[in-house]
């Protein structure tokens, strides 16, 4: 049996922002209801962060919510299992109150899980852990001990995995726990990135700044009797930086940019004015949001080189390690892309 798992998808996600809404939703009617239609899936697993403020829900973005995705999901005759994640949780030691719980009760088709579960799929036995925290931390690893399903899923805050492009999470649960399972996925951390048996799976969709240019978003497939997993990527992307070089506006394509947000890095400008008619040409192809930013570069290490193909936390934090400088490099790293976090959540 083939189910399909998908992970943070984050409703209501940026201010219930019209924008990203309409982004998501290209993803779901283009590619996650079609493949599933093509593929016969008839179940989904949810991992976790179905909504995204987890304090209140904005009404608009749940009846979007339920028009395009919940409602969408019943009149397929698909199962839905959905977990607690932190983003659905109210309170930071404790997931009895919940969103997904709250919110989604007259739907027949879903099952909510806010404690460890374990559930049999087309015939292959699945431990659910939703967001560990202080309350249920005991019991849900006594569960996962005791487990002798062959497969994990569940919302999982582990150290030693890429959190962000550029991040590496140093803290969390040690992640040796979970060694025993055939295979563990989880949701949380929004990259892709897996250690032998533990796979993070990521987000459907870019969301902030720090998401540009990772192509390996959408959702998976997964098969109960093989325990393989195949992405399916999403195509689109929201988020689209152009090196500005004396770039020939009347040669430059700006059709794609429509409805997107730009970000314009000039590298070389000698002309004024035909810098101004490219802006000018991005505007007018209706972008959503634009930024020109002048690079500067980075000069103050002399020998200090940035390779286009590093993302800015990869830069700032080879730039602090490869400086000569007399302090906790790692704490600084730290500060660094925790403030960085921040700004990408801003913008």
């Amino acid at each position: 049996m083939r189910i399909a798992i998908i992970t943070d998808q984050h409703f209501g996600a940026r201010k219930n922002s019209k924008l990203f809404h309409d982004y998501f939703l290209k993803f779901y009617n283009d590619i996650f209801f079609p493949t599933l239609e093509q593929e016969g899936i008839t179940t989904v697993i949810d991992m976790g962060d179905t909504f995204d403020i987890r304090k209140s829900i904005d009404f608009a973005a749940l009846q979007w919510a339920k028009d395009n995705y919940f409602d969408k999901l019943e009149s397929m005759g698909i199962t839905l299992h959905s977990i607690v994640g932190n983003h659905t949780a109210y309170y930071k030691n404790t997931n009895d109150v919940n969103a997904v719980d709250l919110l989604l009760r007259e739907y027949n088709n879903i099952t909510t899980y806010s404690e460890t579960t374990s559930i049999e799929v087309g015939g292959c036995n699945i431990l659910l852990v939703p967001w560990i925290n202080k309350e249920n931390e005991k019991k849900s690893f006594e569960l996962i001990n005791k487990s002798k399903a062959p497969v994990c899923m569940g919302h999982l805050e582990l150290n030693g995995f890429r959190a962000t492009p550029g991040h590496m999470m140093e803290h969390g649960m040690d992640w040796n726990a979970f060694k025993k399972f055939k295979k563990t996925y989880t949701g949380h951390y929004h990259c892709r990135s897996n250690q032998e048996n533990v796979y993070y799976l990521g987000n459907p969709y870019e969301m902030f700044w720090n998401d540009v240019n990772d192509v390996n978003r959408g959702f998976h497939i997964f098969d109960t009797e093989t325990l393989e997993h195949t992405p399916v990527n999403n195509p689109y992307r929201m988020h689209h930086i152009i090196y500005y070089t004396d770039t020939d506006y009347q040669l430059f394509d700006a059709r794609e940019l429509e409805n997107k947000i730009v970000k314009v890095v000039v590298k070389k400008r000698t002309d004024q004015l035909k810098f101004e008619k490219f802006v000018d040409k991005l505007y007018n192809s209706n972008i959503a949001e634009l930024k020109v930013v002048e690079n500067f570069g980075i000069h103050e290490v002399e020998e200090f080189e940035a390779f286009e193909s590093e993302d800015t936390l990869s830069i700032l934090n080879r730039y602090i390690e490869e400086s000569e400088v007399d302090l906790d490099k790692s704490r600084v790293q730290k500060m660094i892309q925790d403030t960085y976090q921040e700004a990408c959540e801003l913008v």
